[in-house]
This record gives C-alpha cells, structure tokens and sequence, in this order.
C-alpha cells in the first residue's frame, strides 16, 4: 500500500492491524509500522516500532537488519 498509494494511506491501514491483539507479537508487522512512520519523517516513532520488530523476532540476521533500521533512524 505504501508504494502504491504512499505512506500516508498506509499508516491507518497499519494502525488498524497494530490495534488487533492477535498480531501485538508479529514482528514483520512492526517493521512495516516502523518503515511507513520512517517514510513519513516520524524517526521517532519509527524507531520504537523497528525496536519493538527486534523484541519479537528470534531470528538473527532479521534483528540485525531491524537494528540498522532503528540506529538510522536516529542518525537521520
């Protein structure tokens, strides 16, 4: 949704699915949070999502890549 119709219209869509307690522990579904917010300039807010990717992945090439997200985040 983000590439197609830009972050903008995503971030609800995102929202929406954050706000189901079934998918609170989906890791992939918080770095998507997190690159929208990114897209979006929210670093922040990016940040603690990319962060929040990392508490729920065990795997850990993907906890390195969400780490990197996060640290540019905050270099940005």
């Amino acid at each position: 949704m983000s590439r197609a119709q830009g972050a903008q219209a995503a971030l609800p869509l995102v929202d929406a699915l954050l706000a189901a307690s079934t998918l609170q522990g989906y890791a992939p579904l918080h770095a998507v949070h997190g690159d929208v917010l990114e897209q979006l300039g929210h670093r922040d807010a990016a940040h603690a999502a990319f962060l929040r990717a990392i508490k729920h992945t065990r795997n850990a090439h993907e906890r390195a890549v969400l780490l990197a997200r996060a640290d540019a985040c905050l270099r940005a």
